[in-house]
């Protein structure tokens, strides 16, 4: 279940580093690393707070795509 980010992206709009983000939002600067990278999906909770810091709808920062050929063989 591969989710897609663009917080990077955000985050440089806002012009803040990711030990900045982490302290916002309440998390370690490795965590907001693991979250760019797709290394880690962010609760819920840290996702609404993700894109109210960034001032965006969650969607705008993360999206999920299913894989199409995996359900194809289900």
């Amino acid at each position: 279940m591969p989710l897609y980010n663009r917080l990077k992206e955000y985050r440089a709009r806002l012009g803040v580093n990711q030990q900045e983000m982490g302290r916002l939002a309440g998390v370690s600067r490795q965590t907001i690393s693991q979250i760019e990278r797709g290394d880690y999906s962010p609760s819920v909770t840290l996702a609404l707070k993700l894109a109210k810091l960034c001032q965006v709808s969650v969607e705008d920062i993360f999206s999920y795509e299913e894989d199409v050929r995996n359900e194809a063989e289900k």
